[in-house]
């Protein structure tokens, strides 16, 4: 599933497609779950409007358009937003690969049956793609004050966090800090692979009990996480959901996810998994605490 370096990735790579540009003509699939707003809404109400800006919220991008409205999208486990001619589509799974043929991931794409939205603009120029195989993704547009209960149930974004917030949020959470820090209403835009990696920069188990976090182990979690975050923006990304088909942060940077037996690299310890509200939870028993 994209995390929020994949998403902000997303948001850079395409912002140049759609800032400043005026909406000419939209075309839909039929309406379906992927959709929030209707597709004839969409394809009544996005023509003539001017893209303002492109914005990043956790793993949700939105951009406001020049009369005030929003539009919001959501990549789900396997939604694509990308723009014609840039990097090939890249295939999600097995099942995607069975929608996509091999011989169109290095040819030019082609809009298909899970092309759910395809923005034309004036004065031409590529076009910009929303794309979604498994139909998990979300399409929506807010009319001007219109609220959004998918973004008020946000906490902060992982990387505006603060480790005063986080140790204020936690205070009586009997859960693990691992299920906290994978709670967007308290950090937005965290997953598993990056919160094990943040746990151990922090060196912090993910058993532990949330509220018997610390304020310095606070400060040193939001710190790991932002460290994390950042380095994956660098890398590419860790998901296969960025959509530029590049492999993501090379496996020899991760330090305890998916090395389950593998010698810790800082002590040489066996990293130990183990699972934690129902996900999977890798560390070093000996480093994290």
């Amino acid at each position: 599933m994209p995390e929020l370096p994949e998403v902000e990735i997303t948001r850079r790579r395409l912002e140049p497609f759609l800032v400043g540009r005026i909406v000419a003509g939209v075309e839909t699939t039929r309406d379906s779950y992927v959709f929030l707003t209707r597709p004839s809404v969409l394809r009544r109400r996005l023509p003539g409007r001017s893209i303002l800006s492109l914005e990043r919220t956790g793993k949700y991008l939105v951009a406001p358009l020049d009369n005030g409205e929003r539009l919001l999208l959501h990549l789900g486990m396997t939604g694509q937003l990308f723009a014609a001619g840039t990097a090939s589509v890249r295939l999600l799974s097995s099942t995607a690969g069975a929608a996509l043929a091999p011989d169109r991931q290095t040819a030019g794409f082609r809009p298909d049956a899970h092309t759910h939205l395809r923005l034309r603009f004036a004065g031409g120029g590529p076009e910009v793609f929303f794309r979604d195989v498994r139909k998990l993704g979300k399409i929506q547009l807010l009319r001007p004050g219109e609220s959004s209960p998918r973004l008020e149930r946000l906490g902060a974004d992982a990387l505006r966090s603060r480790g005063p917030d986080l140790f204020d949020v936690t205070r009586g959470r009997r859960a693990s800090v691992k299920t906290v820090l994978l709670d967007q209403s308290v950090l937005a835009g965290v997953g598993n692979i990056y919160a094990d990696e943040a746990l151990f920069l922090a060196r912090i188990r993910p058993t532990r009990r949330a509220g018997r976090l610390s304020r310095a182990e606070c400060r040193r979690m939001v710190a790991a996480v932002k460290r994390v975050l950042r380095r994956s923006i660098e890398t590419g990304g860790a998901s296969v959901s960025d959509p530029s088909g590049e492999e993501g942060p090379p496996l020899d940077e991760r330090r305890v996810y998916g090395r389950a037996g593998e010698p810790c690299r800082r002590c040489d310890t066996p990293i130990r998994r183990v699972v934690v509200g129902g996900r999977s939870a890798h560390f070093c028993p000996r480093c994290q605490r």
